[in-house]
């Protein structure tokens, strides 16, 4: 199959999916605000019918811009805005050989006590205006990108609602949304999503 056509049909299957996910988070704000307007007094409730600084953000880290073009994709659906999670030694194609034995990510999977990947930052400007937080990333070996790990155990997630994405080959979302939200004690952490990466052959 022509590359070209391959890409257009992985971007259309992109805006399918995640308009149905746009609906799924959309509406869960709609029973929030449903229920926080039952409860509230008649004060309350003028108060709340002027604009809030309540936002959607969508976090990142993208080995090989699968994982960024998803998220890019979502964004955009949610009109939310985007923050990467960039590693201070970046991985080359060299430290993705995911079969050599020498490469960087092969050895980090091996001794988890590499896997502490120190972070250009962890902090998000303006992080207490999000209620909503969406985290994206690769599947390695089972699990979530370990890059990921650092962004989750250095941010509070009280009072945010947590949606974990994946990009994958093969692997399912596994437990790797489930130990991401083991690293932190904050957040309410739903159901996760799996995008599938479609590998195309070279001639």
């Amino acid at each position: 199959m022509n590359k070209k056509l391959v890409g257009i049909i992985i971007v259309l299957l992109l805006i399918v999916v995640v308009g149905v996910v746009t609906l799924f988070i959309m509406n869960d704000h709609k029973e929030k605000d449903n229920s926080n307007d039952s409860s509230n007094t008649q004060e309350e409730k003028e108060e709340s019918d002027t604009p809030t600084n309540k936002k959607i953000l969508v976090v990142y880290f993208s080995a090989t811009n699968n994982t960024e073009r998803v998220a890019k994709v979502i964004s955009q659906n949610l009109n939310a805005d985007l923050f990467e999670v960039e590693p201070v030694l970046e991985y080359t194609s060299d430290d993705l050989s995911y079969s050599d034995d020498n490469s960087r990510v092969y050895k980090e999977y091996r001794d988890e006590s590499l896997r502490n990947v120190e972070l250009k930052t962890t902090t998000v400007p303006n992080w207490e205006e999000y209620d909503t937080v969406l985290i994206g990333y690769p599947i390695w070996w089972g699990i979530a990108a370990w890059p990921i790990n650092n962004f989750v155990k250095n941010n509070d997630f009280t009072g945010k609602t947590v949606y974990p994405f994946c990009t994958s080959a093969s692997s399912g979302l596994g437990e790797s949304a489930e130990l991401l939200s083991q690293l932190t004690t904050t957040g309410s952490w739903q159901e996760g999503m799996r995008f599938q990466v479609v590998l195309v052959k070279k001639k």
